[in-house]
Parts: C-alpha cells; structure tokens; sequence
C-alpha cells in the first residue's frame, strides 16, 4: 500500500468512525503532516470539526478531547496504524506500524503503468525560428519537458507540441538581412549552410548575428525598416520565391533548435506550424463560428471602429490591453490572439478541421517528430498518428504573455461553454535575465548604470543573451575536468557521457528548483556550482546509494536476500522504533514513499519546483543517513536488511523522481 493510498484509507476510517458514533462526520476530512516523526505521521483536527458539525445540527457542545478518543480506539483496530496519541486539546496524531510498512513497500516501484485515457496537450519551447536558442528558451522547455513527465506519472497520456511561427516578423527580419545586407537568394543560402557545416559552424548561429545586425540597422535606415512589412506579406501569403526562401531559414533553425533540445532530453510529437493555420484556413471557421455563437461583435464606433472585438471584463487597466481583445483589426487583419484562439480551438479537437502530416526529423532512437503541411501528398496521413483533440491543453508561455492567454482561454470558453475555462491552462513562467557579471563574462559592454542593475534583460535584437550550446558545452567541459580529476581511469568513451548526464543535471535543476513566478537571475557560477542544492548533489546521492548495493553484490548479498529477512522477522519494528536511530532511518523511508503524493502535488499546482525541492530533501535526508549507518559493516542481520531496504527505497525515489525531471543518474561521479 502506498503512502497515499493509506493516507486516504485512513481518511476514510476517520469518516467511518464519526459517522458510527456521532451519527455525522465533517464534509471533508483534513490530514497534515506533522514536522516531526517523533509527533506522529499523520495528524487529524477532525474532533475540532466535528465538534462544529455536532453544535451546528443539534445545538449539543462537545469536548474535542472527548471526541478525539473515541476515534482514536477505531484508528488503534486498523492493522497499519501502531497507536495514536491525542495532542492537545484534540489532535489526533497517528504512528504507523513502521516494520510493516516497511516490509509492504519494500519493493514497490513508484510510476503508473496504465493511463487513465485522457489526453493532455502540452504546448512548449515554441521558439521563433529567426536563430538559436537561448537560455531563456531553455527555461520553457525544461517547464514544459519536466511537466509532461509530471503529468505521464500521474497516468496520463500526453502530446507534446511546439509550435512553430514560420512566417512571424522576427523570421521575415532575417530573411531581410540575408536578401537586402547579403544579397543572397535561395541557392546562395544553401550554399553558405554547407559552407557553414563544413567548417563545424552552425546555420542558427549565423542567424543569430545576422538578426542583431538587421535589428541595428533598423535603428538608422527607415528604408531597410520598411521592406519588412513587404517580406512579411510575401510569407504569409505563400507561393513565391520569398516565401520560399523564409520557409528554407525557418526549417534549418527549427532543425538545430531540436538538436539543440535534444542534448538536454527534450523531444516532441508535432510541430504545428502557423504557415498551416493560415493556408487552411483554421481562422476562417473559428471567425465563423464565433460570429454564429455571438461571441464577437464589431465596432461601429470609438477608438476601435471597423475591429472585430471579444468583449469581457478581466485586468484592471484596459487601456493597456485593449489590443488582445481585438481579434481582426480595422485593416481586415488577423490578431495574433485571434490565430491562438483558433489554434486552441483545434487543440482541443472543437474546430472541425485538422492539418495535414508528414514525418520531420527522427531521434536516434527511431522516435519521429511529425510536422504539419498544407497540402495533402503521398507520405501524408500515412502513418501519422491523431494529433490534438486533448481534454486539456496546457501552454507553457512567459508571464509577459498572461492576459493574451486569458483572452484566449475565455475565447474558447465562450465559444464553447461545455469546455469551460478549466481546458485552457497558461502554465506561464518569469523570463530568465542576466546577472552583470554574466553580461560582463559573455563579452557585452556593460554601463556604469548597468552594473547597478540586480540584473539585465536578455535580448535577441541587440544579440544579448546565453546561447544555450554554448552554455551546454561550457557546463560539459567543466564537468569532463571534474570527472578526469576524480576517475582518471575510466574509460576514454564514458568520461564524456558522464559529463554530459552532469551538465545537464546541473542545467535542468537549476532551472527548475526555482518557482514558475520567479525571476532568474542566471550567473554561470551558480549554474555551475556543485555544492548546495544542486542536480549535482541529487546525483551524487543516488549514485552513492547505488554503490552501497554494487558492493553489497561483490560480498554476496543481494537485495532480495535483505527483502527476504524482512518478509521472516517483526524486529525491524524494534530497530525503527529505537529512539533518535529508529526515527532517523523511519523519516527516510516515510519521505522516500511521499514521491507519488509530490508528483501529484506538482501536477495539481502545475509547479514542477515542488518536485525538486523534495528530491533535494531526500538527497540531503539519503546522505545524513549514510554517513550515520555503515550498511555493510553492520553485523545485526535484521537491523542492516532494515537499513539496506531503507536505502533502496531512497535511492528508487530519487532515481524516480531525477528521472521526472529529465536527469540521469551517471555510474560514477
């Protein structure tokens, strides 16, 4: 029985109990977890509600003390529980039987094999394909990627988009640089793309400076300003040679940008693109549909005449957002918060038309990420699975993007009220800026004034930011200097592979032990420190627990034989319940079975963060525990099975609980 389950089991008795002598129970049943094992594992304030309850429906005034003993004796017959103890005037506080519980989840692996059929959509990363990414993109995708793997988990099914805008203005101010500062056409492009690879240099990156350039000389020459509007016509509309060629510059960054992710174990499903939503018109039969159901109305009058506007009350200060609640402007053009709308609408399977498939790139594993197009063609819809059509869809954007996305939530909830709100989730995220001294690291001209700043924003347009290869690579060679240092004999082909499961530990967890409503502040020192609460630590715990069984093997002894102790003798009840020792080792068995309440926990509150902050308390509790209790020297047989199984479970969850969150254990640090 999992903590969980025995958790609401015990909900349940309480319930029972009430309504067996009180002939009534409170309407729900509240547990807490008390901060200490010495106070108990699990505590109830069900007298003091029930109390309430009593008083309200016959008038009668009852002692909570008087309350909580009579449901203490029906807890006590519940073979789990090993006594509780009333606490002041009427806690309840409940002490499992510690041996079998311990012995009951000896080998329970953590994870649900089955799903529960309800599809998730998960939208992430969804970078523009102007250039490479930047840390800032990596801090989406880590939230969407960990997320996904919250939500399978718990049992659900996910999709897992990133949406691609294709013919947006940041691609057609690259394609003005390559077609008005280089004079390139299609053929050249290709031509300089290989040129390029030869000399191991990468398409994205060469995007990324010639984006800075062009934002720069914006800045001076309104005529170059000007031909964006015309190249960004040319791409929306489709058919020509300019399209052509934006559709050449934004498939070649989407490729580096999922080689990019991939490094970092961040893959996906589809790729949407918004070239599709406009050439098969997804609008036209969203527009229609909200004109049928009279959720968008046109202006006659006032400062927005001749727009297409979803009414509805929401943020204080309207006249800052009045614009995301235009869908078509006066000039007959589509709002990118009208093309989202219609892009939900399809997510959730309620727009009555679909994309058309094809196969896009392939994992070395064999895993495809599918693409979509516009037209159907012989390798389309072939083999390609059903996209979209999820119960609910959760769109990882920055905060910055908070009341478009509310708009586009009540959009579809208007359109479609037996959807509701509740289907549309902004899982929305603080932006990831630099610290002074990172800025200063990375080469940018820092002012006076900037380096009183606590931080600087990133921006692609001046070309500051962290590229995320080149943060990825600086993080794998201080890792490979620290793995030569302490295991110069390893093999020459798994020193690297171990570096890498240790830079992107590092990554992944300092992007994500900080809440999704905080501001980052990256510094490479912090990003690359190994102490403190770190991916490294975590690491470093579980692969110390698996050393613990690796030695354990060379001596002959084997998990199952600990287990098989266990499962003949009720001492371990003795050893756990022996003072400060046995509440040690007990805390860590009862915090490493809290992994399924915590994943739970982090998918209810779509908080990922609450997921590393208990795998880094099981990391610090899993080492406290080492260095108090040698295993392996111990000569009582029960009492080192006791502490053997104690820390297989600590090492299960943390391995579980790392792999949640994108990290691997290495086989030696």
């Amino acid at each position: 029985m999992t903590l969980l389950e025995l958790q609401n089991l015990l909900k349940d008795k309480v319930r029972a109990a009430a309504i067996m002598h009180f002939q009534m129970a409170p309407d729900q049943i509240v547990s807490e977890i008390p901060p200490k094992t010495e106070l108990g594992d699990l505590a109830f304030p069900a007298a003091f509600e029930l109390a309430k309850v009593i008083k309200q429906q016959t008038g009668e005034k009852q002692n909570p003390r008087a309350i909580a003993e009579t449901l203490k004796a029906e807890l006590e017959k519940f073979d789990f529980v090993d006594h509780v103890e009333v606490a002041g005037p009427g806690y309840l506080n409940v002490f499992y039987n510690r041996g079998k519980f311990l012995r009951e989840n000896a080998v329970r692996q953590f994870g649900s094999e089955t799903t529960d059929g309800e599809k998730i959509c998960v939208e992430h990363t969804s970078v523009n394909p102007n250039k490479a990414a930047h840390i800032g993109h990596v801090r989406n995708s880590v939230i969407g990627d960990t997320f996904q793997r919250i939500l399978k988990a718990t049992g659900k099914s996910v999709e897992v988009q990133n949406y691609i805008d294709n013919t947006g203005v940041q691609v057609a101010d690259v394609v003005v640089g390559f077609i008005y500062l280089e004079n390139r056409d299609l053929d050249s492009i290709k031509k300089l793309d290989a040129e390029l690879a030869a000399k191991s240099e990468t398409f994205d990156y060469y995007c990324w400076e010639l984006y800075a350039k062009v934002g720069q000389r914006y800045q001076a020459d309104e005529e170059l300003k000007a031909k964006r509007a015309e190249v960004l016509h040319a791409i929306e509309e489709g058919g020509n040679d300019i399209a052509l060629l934006a559709d050449y510059v934004a498939t070649r960054n989407v490729e580096c940008i999922l080689k990019t992710m991939e490094r970092l174990s961040i893959r996906y499903d589809l790729l949407p693109r918004e070239s599709e939503i406009l050439h098969l018109h997804f609008w036209n039969r969203a527009f229609e549909t909200m004109k049928e159901r009279g959720v968008i109305h046109f202006e006659n009058e006032g400062k927005n005449a001749g727009c297409w506007v979803m009414p509805f009350d929401s943020h204080e200060g309207t006249d800052e957002h009045e614009t995301d609640k235009i869908l078509v402007r006066s000039n007959g053009t589509v709002t990118y918060t009208g093309k989202d709308i219609a892009y939900q609408m399809w997510k959730l399977g309620l727009l009555g038309l679909d994309f058309y498939y094809k196969p896009f790139f392939k994992y070395a594993d064999g895993k495809e990420v599918w693409i979509t197009t516009a037209e159907r063609s012989a390798d389309t819809h072939v083999r390609a699975p059903s996209f979209g059509h999820g119960e609910a869809v959760y769109n990882v954007i920055d905060a910055r993007q908070s009341y478009p996305q509310e708009v586009v939530k009540k959009g579809v909830a208007a359109i479609f009220p037996e959807k509701g709100e509740a289907a549309s989730v902004h899982l929305s995220y603080e932006m990831v800026a630099l610290s002074p001294a990172a800025a200063g690291e990375l080469g940018f001209e820092i002012s006076d004034e900037d380096r009183k700043k606590p931080f600087i924003e990133m921006s692609g347009r001046k070309g500051l930011g962290v590229k995320a290869d080149d943060l990825i690579d600086r993080l794998e060679a201080n890792a490979l200097a620290e793995v030569e240092s302490r295991h110069p004999n390893l093999a020459a082909d798994v020193k690297p592979q171990v570096a890498h499961q240790l830079a992107v530990g590092a990554l992944r967890f300092f992007l994500l032990k900080f809440t999704r409503n905080t501001i980052i502040v990256f510094d490479f020192g912090e990003a690359l420190s190994t102490e403190g609460e770190t991916g490294t630590f975590c690491q470093y715990s579980a692969v110390r627990a698996n050393s613990i069984f690796r030695k354990a093997e060379e001596q002959g002894l084997s998990l199952l034989h600990f287990q098989e102790i266990l499962e003949k003798t009720h001492e371990a009840a003795t050893i756990l319940n022996d003072g400060e020792a046995g509440n040690e080792i007990w805390s860590l068995a009862i915090l490493s079975s809290r992994l399924d309440e915590t994943v739970r926990q982090a998918a209810s509150q779509n908080e990922p963060a609450i997921l590393a902050k208990y795998t880094f308390a099981l990391a610090k509790a899993f080492n406290l525990f080492y260095h108090h209790h040698k295993i392996l020297a111990e000569r009582d047989p029960v009492k080192q099975a006791v502490l053997a199984v104690t820390a297989d479970m600590a090492r299960r969850s943390l391995t579980s609980a790392l792999d949640i969150m994108g990290i691997e254990v290495p086989e030696k640090m």
